[in-house]
């Protein structure tokens, strides 16, 4: 993030169609990609806040297409809740507040990219989940996200990313990166390799039925952690899903499969203590339940046979990527100590391991909702 610059903020916030004066704007600590902001506006004797951001072209090489996308499915998601008659609705979904040109963004004469949104008041994330009652929320969230857009009209979404949870790409990455071991950490990391090689015959399960048009493709979040789920302060129920810079299309099951990476364990995606890695089959069930309270309206056999195992391959996947960014140097994950990366893939694995001890009753769970 470059540093604050008032004058800067100020000059964006008036590309924008914001009514009133700019009183006060200060960094927002949350995310590692975008640029972001938190700007209050004095509205008639109100104070009104919304959030500025930069998108990070250098991540998101389309940032047009980005914001096509973003666009129309904010502008879906507001006309579904409408249909059902729900209230709240600037906080059941993002709003965008359009440029003074009428696009979605603006570009600065420099090639940045701002967008400016609604800021959603009364509501909180947490980077962990905290009971069982939270996972119910967050799987029904994503359930509903998925389930607004089956109907999507107009041409197919813009790859923010591609093939962003491909597996066998993920696997032919990672063994480039051991082929040329650059740095001979190699060494270093002997039983996850021989971990990961004992487990290749994952990577095709989901990409094999969708080539077979047995799992379709849909339109997914491909985010989906617990910390981008915001909830009441008040009820604690789920009101809006956030970070939407890569929803494009893809397969429901990676986004329930990360949903159970990052909300069944304990423990933090770097713990050092193995131990406590476990997939908690209490979370698993609260999590299910509430996903599938609002997704079995639109899943099919094939997709709801795999809801199980679609934690243990989203699980791999990431534990793939943090092994082979280890292998290239840490040159895309921000790490803190050594070998970081290396320990990260560690804790994946172990929570693959633990999901294969537990998949069939998990599944089992599934298939009675």
């Amino acid at each position: 993030m470059s540093g604050y610059d008032p004058s800067r903020l100020l000059t964006i916030s008036r590309q924008f169609h914001i009514y009133g004066e700019l009183s006060h704007a200060e960094p927002c600590k949350v995310g590692h990609i975008n640029e972001t902001y938190t700007a209050t506006y004095e509205q008639g004797g109100t104070n009104v806040r919304y959030i500025h951001q930069r998108i990070n072209h250098e991540v998101f090489k389309d940032p047009v297409g980005l914001m096509d996308n973003l666009q129309r499915v904010t502008t879906h998601q507001h006309r579904k809740n409408a249909e059902r008659g729900a209230r709240d609705t600037t906080r059941r979904a993002l709003t965008l507040i359009p440029a003074r040109d009428g696009k979605s963004y603006y570009k600065t004469p420099d090639g940045e990219y701002w967008r400016t949104f609604v800021f959603i008041e009364n509501v909180r994330t947490f980077e962990a989940v905290e009971s069982a009652e939270q996972a119910y929320e967050a799987g029904k969230a994503f359930g509903e996200f998925q389930h607004q857009l089956v109907d999507l009209p107009g041409p197919r979404l813009h790859d923010t990313i591609p093939h962003f949870h491909n597996t066998r790409k993920r696997f032919e990455a990672f063994t480039t990166a051991l082929a040329e071991d650059r740095l001979n950490r190699a060494a270093t990391a002997r039983k996850e390799i021989a971990w990961v090689m004992a487990h290749e015959k994952l990577c095709d399960v989901i990409l094999k039925a969708m080539a077979a048009k047995k799992i379709p493709e849909r339109i997914t979040h491909n985010d989906t952690k617990f910390n981008n789920v915001m909830l009441d302060t008040e009820n604690g129920r789920a009101m809006c899903v956030v970070d939407l810079d890569t929803v494009m299309p893809g397969c429901a099951l990676y986004d329930f499969g990360d949903q159970v990476r990052t909300t069944t364990s304990p423990t933090l995606e770097d713990e050092l203590d193995l131990t406590k890695v476990e997939m908690r089959m209490p979370m698993f069930k609260a999590l299910c339940r509430g996903y599938l309270e609002s997704a079995a309206q639109f899943l099919n056999k094939a997709e709801r046979a795999h809801i199980a195992f679609s934690g243990k391959l989203i699980t791999l996947t990431i534990g793939l990527r943090f092994l082979t960014d280890y292998l290239n140097g840490d040159t895309y994950f921000r790490i803190h100590r050594p070998h970081h990366n290396l320990d990260r893939s560690r804790t994946q694995f172990r929570l693959v391991e633990s999901i294969e001890r537990q998949e069939a009753a998990m599944q089992k769970f599934a298939d009675s909702l």
